[in-house]
């Protein structure tokens, strides 16, 4: 389980739904590669329309011939984490766009964890299993 708060580092991949790496998504060897360096997480996220350095706009509207939909890949964790990517999406994204964004993580809890109680008195007198200290 891995814990962030405070200041951190953004990550956002822009690519065509379509791009492959190795007959694979490249959408999801970025987030396999993301998983395997232990990143707090990774999501893809498909627009419904956009365009990029080629200037052909991509679009989900029913009469459009475009099927090459955008998708952005946002990963954020530590900026040493981060950065420590960076080396493998230059192998990786030979065509669309990254950027970094410094941030702010407010709260990042996974499935199955509690959220830390804050000290004060609602906790004193209890172990950590919340049952009442003898």
């Amino acid at each position: 389980m891995t814990r962030l708060t405070g200041r951190a580092l953004r990550l956002t991949v822009f690519v065509g739904e379509h791009d492959t790496w190795r007959h694979k998504p490249l959408y999801a060897e970025i987030v396999h590669r993301a998983h395997a360096a232990g990143l707090a997480g990774a999501s893809v996220f498909r627009g419904i329309e956009g365009f990029g350095a080629s200037s052909l706009i991509h679009t989900s509207r029913l009469l459009s011939l475009s099927e090459d939909l955008p998708v952005a890949i946002v990963i954020v964790d530590t900026e040493e984490r981060v950065r420590a990517l960076l080396p493998q999406l230059d192998e990786l994204v030979t065509e669309g766009l990254v950027t970094l964004d410094d941030c702010e993580v407010i709260r990042y809890i996974g499935r199955g964890d509690s959220p830390p109680e804050p000290p004060g008195p609602a906790t004193r007198g209890k172990n950590t299993e919340g049952k009442k200290a003898p």
